[in-house]
């Protein structure tokens, strides 16, 4: 027997505001039959083929120390360096570079809330590096 992930839960202060910036991040989408709104302590976004749900759900303290569990991004299209400008845009904020010279490595940033999160690089860009014999 084994379990599996209903949803990924995210403590945070506002529910709403917090879920529409990942749903810009993510292309997530609401529930049709429970949208979120405003003043919702609860707010689901799934993505759009529903295999990963995220949950924000208020809760009354602030955030306080790095993340136990984290998400790792990886663009869907273009490069790594064209999605952090893009996430920088909508706010959210790095935290540690870890960009080597080679191109390969991540960037840690957090939402607008302080949450922590790491972006990759693309599938195409760890295949290109592999491909030059580099390490992916």
């Amino acid at each position: 027997m084994a379990s599996l992930v209903s949803h990924t839960t995210v403590d945070c202060r506002d529910a709403y505001a917090l879920s529409r910036w990942w749903q810009a991040v993510l292309d997530h989408v609401e529930d049709p039959d429970d949208p979120n709104e405003p003043g919702h302590d609860e707010c689901l976004i799934r993505s759009r083929d529903g295999h990963h749900q995220l949950l924000f759900i208020e809760v009354p303290e602030a955030k306080r120390g790095k993340n136990r569990v984290h998400l790792d991004l990886r663009p869907r299209e273009g490069a790594r360096d064209e999605e952090l400008a893009r996430l920088l845009a909508l706010g959210a904020a790095v935290v540690d570079d870890r960009r080597q010279r080679d191109g390969t490595g991540w960037v840690v940033l957090a939402d607008p809330e302080g949450n922590e999160f790491c972006l990759l690089r693309s599938t195409r860009e760890v295949a290109a590096t592999r491909a030059s014999g580099g390490a992916g």
